[in-house]
């Protein structure tokens, strides 16, 4: 017989599969909720291998709920961005990486956005996960060759698209902070040396908080002015935290949280920024 300690076990791997298929933390614990009472449900047909099993139901649920979520940000008032996961991984990965996981980076969450539900739900199986090609046919509904074409697909538009990246947490952490002091402590000479010339800055506050770009900002200069102008007509703090397995920065206005920055670093330089102001996706980060 099924148990809640049983499911627990898998819960935080489930969590991490939706995550990566949704972008929301919120729908995620929603759709492992739905996965454990499937499997409470499934009494009396035990399956032989519970993760496997269970990772098929989650992704399922996810590749239904996928379809809705795009025409809901197809309606969405400016840039859609993941929900940030702030502090202490909500979706836990190996302690011990040494290496900045790129597959639950802000970028590369946005970039999977642009896939199409059944490309996004057999690329985050097969690539992240490692699931057999197998098991993402019975978890899509379509043969092994279907599948292994979404994949390719998929492969080559993340390849084509994806941020130049730096795999070493010490330097993407100075180069937050460099940001950071630059940002708050000096002028638009100073922020332009941190970033990249072709640095994109993205910004989400869902028609919510006035004063944000609506439309991805590109170039050093542009970028650097905005965000300097953010922070004069604001009283924020910022603080480091990390951001989606990463070095980022929290701001705070009165003891409210008010926005939360990701970042993508190569080469020493900050080339995409991330910044999430809806109030909606802040509630779970914490003072």
């Amino acid at each position: 017989m099924h148990t809640a300690h049983e499911f627990e076990r898998y819960r935080p791997h489930l969590t991490e599969v939706a995550y990566r298929m949704l972008g929301t933390l919120a729908d995620a614990e929603d759709v492992v909720q739905e996965a454990y009472l499937r499997f409470v449900r499934a009494r009396g047909s035990e399956p032989r291998d519970v993760r496997a099993w269970l990772t098929t139901v989650v992704a399922r649920i996810c590749l239904d709920e996928l379809g809705s979520a795009r025409a809901r940000r197809e309606s969405y008032v400016g840039q859609w961005l993941p929900e940030p996961l702030v502090g202490a991984p909500a979706v836990p990965g190996p302690e011990d990486r040494v290496t900045l996981d790129e597959s639950v980076s802000m970028a590369v969450l946005v970039l999977l956005e642009s896939l199409s539900p059944a490309e996004r739900t057999a690329f985050v199986l097969r690539e992240v996960f490692g699931l057999s090609y197998e098991e993402v046919a019975r978890t899509v509904g379509r043969s092994e060759a279907a599948c292994r074409q979404l994949v390719a697909r998929a492969r080559a538009h993340v390849r084509a698209r994806a941020p130049r990246f730096t795999p070493d947490r010490g330097q993407h952490a100075n180069a937050v902070e460099a940001f950071a002091k630059a940002c708050f402590h000096g002028g638009v000479e100073e922020l332009v040396r941190v970033l990249d010339p072709k640095v994109v800055l993205r910004s989400d506050g869902g028609g919510l908080v006035p004063g944000v770009a609506r439309r991805p900002v590109t170039g050093a200069v542009n970028v650097a002015r905005l965000l300097l102008g953010v922070v004069a007509r604001n009283a924020v703090t910022p603080r480091t935290s990390t951001v989606n397995g990463s070095a980022g920065l929290v701001f705070e206005a009165g003891g409210t949280v008010v926005g939360v920055m990701g970042f993508t670093v190569a080469g020493g330089l900050i080339t995409e920024l991330d910044l999430v102001v809806n109030p909606g996706k802040l509630r779970r980060v914490t003072q």
